[in-house]
C-alpha cells in the first residue's frame, strides 16, 4: 500500500533522530531554491516533468529514477511543466546514525561518497530492481508512520527495512556505473569553475576573477553558471562558503574563528549572510549542533 502523501514544507533540517521519510505529491509547486543539508538523501522520483541540477550536473529524471545526494552538495529540482503532478519519495539520513549502522564490513555511505571510482548521483534501475526498492520505502514510510509507532516491534521492523534498503541500493549503485548526467557544451568549463570555488573558497573570488582566470567573458559566465548550477556565481560562492562554516561549527569552532576561514571580509557580513540564509544566527546553530552532536549516545 502506498504511503500517504505529505504536505511539503522548505524545511532543510530534521526533527527525528536517525531519518525522516517522506512522500510528497504538488501541483504548482513554484521554484524550490538551490539548497543544501547536513545530512544524507535518497530521492526517488515517482512522477512529474523535472529537471534536478547537483552542482554542475543536470538530470532529466524519469519515473524510478533514484538520487544520492550527500551533505556538501547543494541541489535543486528544476520543475518544468508546473501543471504536472510532482511526486516522489524522499529519504534523510543523519551522518552519524548511518555511520552507526554500518560495519568494518559495509559502509552504507557508499553510495554517495563522490571519491569513488565512477561515482554518479543518479540510479536507473530495471522494472524488477526498481518494484523492490520501492516496496521497501514503502513499507519503511508505513512503519514509520506515526499510526504505527504505537506497534509492537514497528521500531525494529522499520530499521530491518531500512537496513535491506541500504544495503540494496548501496549494492545496485556499484553494479551500475552508468552516468545519466545531460551532456551539455559550457559543462566542462562550468565543472572547473566549481571546483576552483571549492578549493579557493577561503581566498577572494569574483564573477571577474573567474572569468579572467578561465580566459571567457564575464557575460558569459554569468550566464552559464547560472543555467547549469542554477544561481549566480556570487551566490553559489557565499553558499559553498556558508556550507563550510557550518560544518566548522558543528565540529565545534567558534562561531567568531569561523568567518576568517571561510572567506567572509568580517564577522558581521558572515553573521548576515549565515542568519538570512538558514534564519537562524551562528551562535543559535552551534547551541543546537551541540545537541544533535549527542545523537547515539
Amino acid at each position: 500500500m502506498a504511503a500517504q502523501a505529505q504536505h511539503f514544507t522548505q524545511r532543510q533540517h530534521m526533527l527525528s533522530p536517525g531519518y525522516e521519510i517522506f512522500r510528497y505529491c504538488d501541483c504548482d509547486l513554484g521554484e524550490v531554491s538551490l539548497h543544501h543539508h547536513d545530512f544524507y538523501e535518497i530521492y526517488l522520483f515517482l512522477k512529474g516533468n523535472v529537471e534536478y541540477s547537483v552542482e554542475s550536473r543536470i538530470y532529466r529524471l524519469v519515473p524510478g529514477d533514484i538520487l544520492f545526494i550527500s551533505p556538501m552538495e547543494l541541489h535543486q529540482p528544476r520543475i518544468v511543466d508546473d501543471a504536472a503532478v510532482y511526486e516522489r519519495m524522499v529519504l534523510w539520513l543523519d551522518k552519524r546514525y548511518l555511520e552507526k549502522l554500518s560495519t568494518p564490513q559495509t559502509s552504507l555511505t557508499r553510495c554517495f561518497d563522490t571519491s569513488q571510482p565512477n561515482h554518479t548521483n543518479l540510479l536507473r534501475l530495471t522494472p524488477t530492481q526498481l518494484a523492490e526498492v520501492q516496496t521497501l520505502m514503502e513499507q519503511l514510510a508505513a512503519e514509520s508512520s506515526e499510526p504505527a509507532k504505537s506497534s509492537y516491534g514497528s521500531d525494529i521492523v522499520a530499521q530491518g527495512c531500512l537496513l535491506q534498503l541500504l544495503a540494496q541500493l548501496n549494492r545496485l549503485a556499484m553494479e551500475s556505473g552508468v552516468h545519466h548526467e545531460v551532456q551539455d557544451q559550457s559543462g566542462p568549463v562550468i565543472a572547473e569553475v566549481l571546483e576552483y570555488i571549492n578549493e579557493h573558497y577561503p581566498d577572494e573570488l569574483s564573477l571577474d576573477l573567474l572569468a579572467s582566470r578561465f580566459f571567457i567573458s564575464k557575460y558569459h559566465l554569468a550566464h552559464e553558471f547560472h543555467r547549469l548550477v542554477g544561481t549566480s556565481v556570487y551566490r553559489y560562492i557565499i553558499q559553498k562558503r556558508l556550507v563550510i562554516a557550518k560544518q566548522m561549527l558543528s565540529n565545534g569552532v567558534a562561531p567568531t574563528d569561523v568567518y576568517s576561514h571561510c572567506g567572509f571580509g568580517d564577522y558581521a557580513n558572515f553573521y548576515r549572510a549565515f542568519k538570512a540564509e538558514y534564519h537562524i544566527s551562528p551562535k543559535q546553530f552551534t547551541g543546537r549542533a551541540g545537541k544533535e552532536n549527542t545523537f547515539g549516545g
